[in-house]
């Protein structure tokens, strides 16, 4: 029974010549999908009452939204698509700084 090893120099060398890359698309979906999700909410809060002060800065900030169904469902697609253009933009802008 052999066993191989290896030593700590080895180990930290690899380590820290490796560069994590982002893979931009999924990270930028993940967030698209985060900022719709987080409209939604603020859709029913706005609609049933709650936290209305969060709900009219929402309203403020964004063009489209309003706590009704249309203005929830184009609030969710606005804040979608920022959110996926900024967080593509972060990815991409990173890994170009990582190489």
């Amino acid at each position: 029974m052999s066993t191989t090893t290896t030593t700590k120099d080895t180990y930290e060398m690899e380590s820290t010549t490796s560069v994590m890359h982002l893979d931009a698309l999924a990270l930028a979906g993940a967030a698209a999908v985060v900022s719709a999700v987080v409209m939604l909410l603020f859709g029913v809060f706005g609609a049933v009452g709650v936290y209305e002060g969060a709900v009219a800065m929402m309203e403020q900030w964004h063009l489209f939204f309003e706590p009704t169904v249309v203005g929830t469902v184009a609030g969710m697609v606005e804040a979608a698509v920022i959110s996926f253009v900024l967080v593509y933009a972060f990815a991409w802008l990173y890994n170009a700084f990582a190489r």
